[in-house]
């Protein structure tokens, strides 16, 4: 009996010892779409009036927490019996994505442009964020991120048994959820942390310093993460186009691997969101007509 449990201990322990190599491969090959998971879900954080950036934050981490255990099984069963699946619904995934960019940038743009028009844009910048869209923007988001993080973890142990393939895939997840938004909301919270520290260091040394200098990074680091967001976004979205389409992969080879992913990134975005703002406007032409 003693023995029995002690070979078990072996087989458990030897289990853990294959996980923990396997998770530190796969983190290192997904530490890529990690990064960018991280700019984009920072920039979708940020906006939102100070006391309602932790309740926020903790409905995203709760949503991502959701797509994972959603995420994991049926990324294991279609790499099993029907890995084109995976194909498809990745290329899917980076269509959004590359919507997701370009229609930044558009907003952007016509944001600039509509500073010049009056008060009128200078009022509605003063309004808060839709806060459940921007949650849901944000889940989907992360959704899609999360299935490319799923995907390159799991094909990074696709070798490994199958007890090591579920149990790395779910600490690369559980890694991707846990440090990605803890960091989020270090950065978000980092304006009210300098507060608390000019506050205690009464105005004058180390602690003062520190404090003013973290509130006076906070802008800079919002709209930093804004526009490195969205470039993620571009980045994320062509490298699923170029790495999974073959036609694309050999298109320029001269090219930088990272300019073709952008460019195809923001060319697939570009037609994508003309699609959906054409039928967006037809559909409201109908409607107006109708009634």
């Amino acid at each position: 009996m003693a023995s029995g449990i002690l070979s078990l201990f072996d087989d458990v322990a030897a289990l853990m010892d294959d996980v923990a190599s396997a998770s530190k491969i796969a983190t290192r090959k997904a530490a890529g779409i990690l990064g960018d998971d991280l700019a984009v879900n920072a920039e979708k954080a940020t906006g939102f009036l100070s006391n309602r950036e932790l309740p926020v934050l903790w409905s995203i981490t709760k949503g991502s927490l959701v797509n994972k255990l959603i995420i994991v099984p049926i990324a294991l069963t279609l790499s099993a019996f029907l890995p084109v699946a995976i194909t498809v619904i990745l290329i899917a995934g980076g269509c959004y994505l590359a919507y997701e960019g370009v229609e930044s940038i558009v907003e952007l743009i016509t944001h600039r442009l509509g500073k010049k028009e009056g008060e009128a844009t200078i009022e509605a910048e003063t309004q808060p964020p839709d806060e459940k869209a921007k949650i849901r923007s944000a889940i989907v988001t992360d959704f899609v991120l999360s299935v490319e993080i799923v995907i390159i973890a799991l094909y990074a142990v696709i070798e490994q048994t199958l007890p090591v393939r579920i149990l790395t895939v779910s600490v690369v997840s559980l890694i991707a959820t846990v440090g990605v938004y803890g960091l989020v909301t270090a950065i978000v919270r980092m304006d009210d942390i300098g507060y608390k520290l000019v506050k205690r260091a009464g105005g004058k040394g180390l602690l003062n310093f520190t404090g003013n200098a973290l509130l006076w990074l906070m802008p800079l680091i919002i709209k930093l993460l804004r526009t490195v967001g969205t470039i993620a976004l571009l980045f994320v979205a062509g490298g699923i186009f170029v790495h999974n389409i073959d036609y694309l992969e050999h298109l320029f080879p001269s090219m930088p691997d990272l300019v073709k992913e952008f460019l195809a990134g923001l060319v697939v975005g570009l037609i994508v969101t003309t699609l959906v703002k054409g039928v967006s406007f037809i559909w409201r032409r109908m409607r107006t007509s109708a009634d």
